[in-house]
């Protein structure tokens, strides 16, 4: 699965691949890896990538085109 939202994303954010590794505590080509498909993202990174977007997992996973991340718990 290739996550085309998360590159997007990172870049509508002026983000590097670096910066979005540095930010999951990563190596830059683990990242690289995610975003162009060549590595699952375990389910944790993924739903950081989703906080720090302030969307939902199933966004970044083409599940849903609703960007809006889901309202949180009480």
């Amino acid at each position: 699965m290739i996550y085309e939202r998360i590159r997007n994303l990172r870049e509508d954010a002026d983000m590097t691949q670096q910066e979005m590794a540095d930010y999951l505590f990563i190596n830059r080509r683990t990242y690289s890896g995610y975003e162009t498909g060549v590595r699952m993202i375990p389910p944790e990174v993924l739903g950081k990538i989703a906080d720090y977007f302030q969307t939902s997992v199933d966004y970044l996973m083409n599940r849903t085109d609703v960007k809006a991340a889901y309202p949180k718990k009480r």
